[in-house]
This record gives structure tokens, sequence and C-alpha cells, in this order.
């Protein structure tokens, strides 16, 4: 079998890691315990986790058991990496939900059966610590002058950081060096935002122990012009099918850039490299077939084919044009279709939008509006999205 660090560097996974010749090696002759972590500061995850869920998922598929490790002490401070301020106190029982949640969507990714992954809670050790042997017995392996040289903390140096967040490398050390002694746990992997405080954990274990350990990070995914992706008009792209409907997540992947679509297709679904090419090749009209194969992947890892297929049919039935290149607008309370066309910037007035009516130039979907007074219908409430279309040039994704 192929090392899986061979597999995640050919789909563009891996940004750093530490000793990796010994690290190949050692992937390469057993199997290895290792883990990700995720702090719950919210009840769902989302677009951002999907890397290194991802990467997990291929990494377990080559053998090695992964601990899924959920923040529910760490969620008590707040992690400050990539932050420009502190984040919002959460109580024990927002947390605790919120760590509920995670463990259902974990399932769709990892295989927790029979012992082939671990999920933990580091509140399980954290909670219950004694501040003055944690002290003498961490604290003294930690520098504070090569602490304040990481990424994660020279940022907030200016605006302000808490003693509170000053303790968050040390507690993920020493969630590195807990695993390190309950399951064997000898890497850590995440998103390249942990790239400090891994490296924390990993010397923290060869101090304590006298043991190897690694630290492994995975690309972050991003727009083109490098900023995070998984932001829209309406706000973060969750996996809960409540808070994001899986009709909006495939249209999400649908209306990535072209230029993003291969590196999305490489980390987001566990299509053959080879058909990622052939799929991606055409930097033309084309890449729309590529488009809507990367948001039916998607889908259906995240939501189920059954869900995949019936959110493809909707999307091949409702729109005729190409709405990846369609201006989106987002209205409030649309009462008929002459308030339609005001709120949407189509009609200066109520008596324009009139007479745009009436002049048979307006159309909802595939509905020609000849009456004034048509307001939208239930099943377009029910999706609280549609088409509308001005003449032949003018044709909006109009969003409520």
């Amino acid at each position: 079998m192929k090392n899986v660090l061979d597999v995640l560097r050919e789909r563009g996974y891996i940004k750093q890691t530490v000793f990796e010749d010994e690290l190949y090696e050692l992937l390469g002759k057993e199997s290895v315990t290792f883990y990700t972590g995720y702090d719950p500061t919210a009840d769902s995850l989302h677009v951002g986790h999907f890397v290194t869920l991802m990467a997990m998922a291929h990494m377990q598929r080559a053998g090695h058991r992964p601990i899924v490790l959920i923040g529910g002490g760490t969620a008590m401070v707040g992690d400050p990496s990539g932050r420009t301020d502190m984040r919002s106190m959460m109580t024990k029982e927002t947390i605790q939900h919120n760590v509920d949640c995670f463990r259902k969507q974990m399932s769709r990714f990892i295989d927790f059966a029979d012992g082939r992954a671990i999920i933990a809670n580091n509140a399980d050790w954290l909670y219950n610590l004694n501040y003055i042997d944690f002290l003498r017995e961490i604290g003294t392996c930690f520098s504070v002058n090569q602490m304040l040289t990481a990424e994660c903390f020279k940022q907030r140096l200016e605006r302000g950081l808490s003693f509170l967040e000053f303790n968050y490398m040390l507690m993920q050390g020493y969630d590195f060096l807990e695993l390190n002694n309950r399951y064997n746990c000898v890497l850590q992997a995440g998103g390249d935002d942990q790239w400090s405080n891994m490296l924390a954990g990993a010397d923290l274990i060869r101090r304590k122990k006298g043991k190897k350990a690694y630290a492994l990070t995975f690309a972050l995914l991003t727009t083109s012009e490098g900023k995070k992706m998984g932001k829209t008009a309406k706000g973060a792209v969750w996996l809960d099918p409540n808070k994001t409907s899986p009709f909006d997540f495939f249209q999400y992947w649908r209306n990535v850039e072209d230029d993003r679509v291969e590196t999305c297709m490489k980390l987001l679904t566990f299509m053959d490299l080879a058909e990622i090419a052939e799929l991606t090749a055409h930097k033309d009209e084309r890449m729309n077939v590529a488009k809507e194969r990367l948001a039916y992947e998607v889908t259906a890892i995240v939501h189920g084919k059954e869900v995949a297929d019936s959110v493809l049919k909707q999307v091949k039935a409702s729109f005729a044009l190409d709405v990846s290149n369609m201006p989106v607008v987002e209205i409030t309370d649309p009462q008929n279709i002459i308030d339609i066309l005001v709120k949407c910037g189509q009609a200066k007035s109520n008596g324009e939008a009139r007479r745009l009516v009436e002049g048979g130039g307006v159309s909802v979907n595939d509905e020609k509006i000849n009456a004034i007074g048509w307001a939208l219908t239930e099943e377009i409430i029910a999706k609280r999205e549609f088409i509308l279309h001005k003449g032949k040039k003018v044709h909006l994704r109009v969003l409520f």
C-alpha cells in the first residue's frame, strides 16, 4: 500500500511537518495512532473543518487510527490562533451540547466501529487538574521567550493577549502528552494555523518521556486571493443541514471559483486524481461540469448520497441558466412582483415596475409574470430563493 504521506502530498494536503523522514518511515511500516483536535465553539462543524476531516479519513483508509479530540476543556479558554480579539466565554452546558453535536457529525467521515477510531474529550483530564502541579510539571518545559515568537501570539500582542489565552499552548501541549500516555498517540495533525501549538506538544513529549513525537499540518481552504473559504452572504457554510440547507451547501460548491475547482476536488473528495485532472483540464465552459461534480461529491460525503441525488434533481429542474455566473441579490419580506422588482433594484419606482410587468418583460424561474399582483408561490417560499429575469439580459438569483 502507498505510504499515506505520499497520498496526502499528491492531493495537496501537507503544509509542514517535523522529522519528516522518521515520520514517513513510521507510517510506512506500522499502524500509527494520531489525533486532530476540534474546539466545540459552535453546535456544528463548518467548511473550515472539512480539510482536516478528509485528511483524517484518508489516513484511516491507509490503516492508521485517528483520535478525534473534542476540546471540551480548551473551549473554556479559547484558542487565540487567527484571532484579533478574545473569544466569547461559554458555559459548560453549552460546550457539552456542542460536543454532542460534533460526535454525530464526525461519524460521516470517520469509522468509529470496533475501536478503529476514538473520540476523546480533553475536559476529562483538564477539568480536574491541580494548577500548582500543572505549573511544576508542564510549565517548566515552556520558554516564555520562545512562546512569544509564535505567530498565534505575535499577532495579538499589540491589541492585547489575556493570560487566560496565553495558557492555551500549554493546554494543547498537555493534551498531546495525555493522549500519548493513554493511547500511544505519536502524531498530532491539524490546520496549518496550529503549527506553533503542535510543535509545543511534540516537544513536550520528547522532553517529558524521551519518546519521539511528530506534528503534521494541512493546507487551509482558501480562495484564490488567500482568504479562508466558507463564507457567503448568509454567513458561514455549516455541515448541519438545519444551519445550511443541503441545497445551499450544494450551490456553494457549484459556484466556487474556476481556479479552485481542482484543489477542492483533491482536498474534499475521494475522486481519483486522474479523473480530477481530466475534468479540470479545460478552462472554459466545460468547467461547469466539473463544478457540478464537485458539488455532488461533497454534498454526498456530508449529507449522504440520497440527499445529494435529490438536490441535484432540484438544481437541474429549477435552473435552466448557469447560476454560477449570475448575480445574487438578497431581499427581505417580498410582497409581490412590483415590490420584488423595486427591492432588487430593477425598477426605480412602483410605476416603472408595473410597466415592466405589463410589457411582458418579467419572469420568475420559468414563469412569465403578467399580473401586477403576482406573489411568490409556496414552493418558492420553501426554497427561499428564485431566479428573476428582466428582459433577455438581466438574470438575478434572489435570496430572501
